[in-house]
């Protein structure tokens, strides 16, 4: 079929095959699954003020189901269904240039749509949304967290500071990501009304920068952007460089080095007549100005 012309064409940051033997790499030497943990815990907590029942619940691209998991263990649903697992449906993303491909959900089906640590390697995010929109339930829940901008700030500066000292020039070595004020314009943009998004910052330890990499090779997570053109080899000299330099600037007291991990989550609920809604422009009973003068006023007084 061919392309529609009307959409716009998605850029393409991603390399499938790349992207599927890091993921394969990762899964054979026994894959690091802590972070992933510790969002499927932190899902439970933000869940826990919600006092409703939610079904049927749909585990969107998580690895492992992590989430749709640890739901069904805190008995927070029953009839849970897992679709897109990273692995298998990468590769379909990034072969198309124009849309997010159909991933076959029922529109309106769910209650609760759960995603986690996938939308960072996602070419198409706002088509993501989208689908997930699609698929919920009138007042139905989509949460999700992801790996944000701030993270790997300091590999990220010692990696382009060494390739530019020994090449003089730096390429792009860990991907771009998404920032917590763009992700909730990227929520308004999927019409997922009350929407709310906040940070959490992480501090991880390691005891050399060669543990830190081999880590996040562990999650997968090695570089698998699409090139556009060619793109000079991380050699040895450059991570050895890195690794002096992230010495030199990132080591706490004891000689281990920080790494900072940002998870960003969003929600928001799919439309219904049920929810609290903005008041139309000019309907407010008092000014503005009127509110603050009288705050003022009582302060003066105290």
């Amino acid at each position: 079929m061919p392309p529609d012309p009307s959409q716009k064409e998605v850029p393409q940051l991603f390399d499938p095959v790349k992207a599927e033997r890091a993921l394969s790499r990762a899964l054979r030497a026994g894959p690091a699954t802590f972070l992933l943990e510790r969002a499927a815990e932190d899902l439970i907590e933000r869940l826990d003020p919600v006092l409703r029942e939610f079904d049927p619940v749909l585990d969107l691209g998580t690895p492992g189901a992590q989430f749709g998991a640890v739901l069904r263990r805190a008995g927070k649903a029953s009839n849970i269904e897992h679709r897109g697992e990273i692995g298998s449906f990468i590769p379909e993303i990034a072969s198309r240039s124009i849309t997010w491909p159909d991933l076959g959900l029922e529109a309106g089906r769910y209650g609760l749509i759960a995603s986690g640590l996938v939308m960072q390697r996602v070419n198409d995010v706002p088509g993501f949304l989208a689908q997930a929109r699609r698929a919920l339930k009138p007042d139905g829940l989509f949460i999700a967290a992801f790996i944000g901008g701030d993270s790997l700030h300091e590999l990220r500066d010692c990696l382009m500071s060494a390739e530019s000292e020994l090449t003089g020039a730096a390429a792009m070595r860990v991907f771009p990501l998404v920032d917590v004020r763009a992700a909730g314009q990227l929520l308004q943009r999927a019409g997922l009304a009350l929407p709310v998004t906040d940070a959490e910052k992480i501090s991880i330890r390691y005891s050399n920068f060669f543990r830190l990499i081999a880590e996040w090779r562990g999650m997968g997570a090695s570089a698998s952007l699409l090139r556009r053109g060619p793109t000079p080899p991380l050699t040895r000299r450059i991570l050895f460089r890195a690794a002096e330099l992230y010495a030199e600037r990132y080591a706490e007291a004891d000689g281990r080095l920080r790494a900072t991990i940002e998870i960003i989550w969003m929600s928001g609920w799919a439309p219904h007549e049920s929810q609290q809604q903005p008041l139309k422009p000019g309907s407010a009973k008092a000014r503005l100005a009127d509110a603050l003068a009288k705050i003022s006023e009582e302060k003066k007084a105290d």
